[in-house]
């Protein structure tokens, strides 16, 4: 994950630099004092980058108050006093990641988190926080008020997995997306598992901007709605490029890799480049990886489209 971190005095810049040495496994940058706050809130809220605040909560909330957009595509964003005392998350707790991220700077630093979302406080089930530990669409975001306010006040949650309309009212339904559309009425949320696998392939070095600009510009023109994609998928010797790391950063889904063996065994008619055997062992990867991605009965709606040095194809999971 890509974290950001801004300070205000030279007591909050020791915090975030023991922040920054301590968190392992991310991506993680001090901004300089004096950047336009503006500019950096509205990058991270692009580019779904945590924001983390060490100073006064006030501070935080009116820096990213112009970019509050919705709980469903909103960044983490944190605050940590200047003692390094307390992690708070003031915002995406769940989808987002906020607590979990505050959870692990608190684990790092020896800092006390103070967590307040109200399932989680109650230890009461959590229907954003399922969807995404699922891999699920939220369909109906107002329906999570309604199933949180069911399991907070104790009362059983109903979970009805069907592609059909299920005999009474349920509490949380998931079916199939084509059938979806019919049934918001039969259920307070509706959960859609994501369809789409896109593979990527790409040159090193590859900027996350490039990426994301053809990705996205090649979904759209075939009528693939991002939110319907559950992973990316690429080659193993690709885990840590950067612009990758961050394309699933930025779009909330996992970055899946195969090696160069097993996606050469995937089945299929796919496109075949000597350039690419040669270079990573097997003759294509985009293709391949959403093969496999998305399991088996896969069928590619996307074939292999490439542009300066990247390559995409997406499967439709059975």
């Amino acid at each position: 994950m890509t974290i950001k971190i801004l300070y205000f005095t030279n007591k909050g810049l020791k915090t975030a630099e023991a922040v920054r040495d301590r968190l392992a496994g991310h991506d993680v940058c001090i901004v300089p004092k004096g950047s336009v706050l503006a500019d950096v809130c509205s990058s991270a809220f692009r580019d779904g980058e945590a924001l983390v605040f060490v100073g006064a909560a006030g501070i935080a909330v009116r820096t990213v108050a112009p970019f509050v957009r919705d709980k469903l595509s909103d960044p983490p964003v944190i605050v940590i006093d200047e003692h390094g005392s307390f992690v708070i998350p003031v915002l995406s707790g769940h989808v987002g990641g906020a607590n979990e991220l505050a959870l692990e700077i608190a684990a790092a630093t020896g800092a006390q988190p103070v967590i307040t979302t109200a399932t989680d406080i109650n230890e009461a089930f959590s229907v954003d926080l399922f969807a995404k530990e699922n891999g699920l669409r939220i369909m109906n975001r107002d329906g999570i008020a309604k199933v949180s306010s069911s399991a907070l006040e104790g009362k059983p949650v109903t979970i009805c997995i069907k592609d059909f309309p299920p005999e009474g009212h349920t509490d949380v339904l998931i079916a199939d997306g084509h059938a979806a559309a019919g049934l918001k009425d039969a259920a307070s949320i509706v959960l859609c598992p994501k369809r789409y696998a896109v593979g990527i392939g790409c040159r090193r070095g590859k900027s996350f901007e490039d990426l994301r600009d053809f990705a996205e510009r090649v979904l759209k023109e075939y009528g693939i709605d991002i939110r319907n994609a559950g992973c990316i998928a690429t080659i193993d010797v690709k885990k840590d490029e950067e612009g990758l790391r961050k394309l699933s950063q930025a779009w909330r889904i996992p970055l899946i890799t195969f090696e160069a063996e097993v996606l050469q065994k995937a089945e299929g008619e796919f496109s075949h480049s000597d350039i690419v055997l040669e270079k990573v062992g097997v003759d294509n990867v985009c293709e391949r990886a959403a093969v496999l991605a998305a399991g088996p009965g896969a069928k590619l709606v996307i074939r292999k489209t490439a542009e300066n040095g990247m390559t995409i194809a997406v499967t439709e999971k059975r």
